[in-house]
């Protein structure tokens, strides 16, 4: 519901017609290297640190048969500051029926320009390893 009327809100503020599509400054990517696939299914939060020091929901995805999710943050406007992203890996082991040290990951990081970010894990039941992606 709150994608749909942002789209129709850049329609009419004509940021993008249906010709092109909507851009988004963040991606990010799960492999579980325990078999050497994609990890679909994975729930992923992103939250962004408010001047509080509290931590805003901004959205929820789940991970695509690719084990990834390409459209966080809109590019239509300015999305600097501190975010995170708690990737939920403890249903994932348990519907694999796997046991796991991590139930979640999360992974704070530095929004500073108008680049497009990519935060992708690599991701067993007793590790994982991140990096800035592009």
């Amino acid at each position: 519901m709150v994608k749909t009327v942002f789209v129709f809100l850049c329609l009419l503020a004509g940021t993008f017609s249906y010709s092109q599509n909507l851009k988004f400054q963040l991606s990010s990517h799960v492999l579980d290297i325990t078999t050497g696939k994609p990890a679909a299914g994975i729930k992923v939060k992103l939250e962004k640190l408010k001047d509080d020091k509290s931590w805003e929901n901004i959205e929820e995805k789940i991970t695509d048969d690719n084990g990834r999710i390409g459209d966080f943050l809109p590019a239509v406007k300015e999305n600097k500051g501190i975010y995170k992203i708690i990737f939920y890996t403890g249903e994932y082991f348990k519907q694999q029926k796997v046991s796991t040290f991590y139930p979640y990951i999360e992974v704070v990081f530095n929004i500073s320009d108008q680049k497009h970010y990519h935060v992708p894990i690599t991701l067993s039941p007793y590790g994982y390893s991140t990096y800035k992606g592009s």
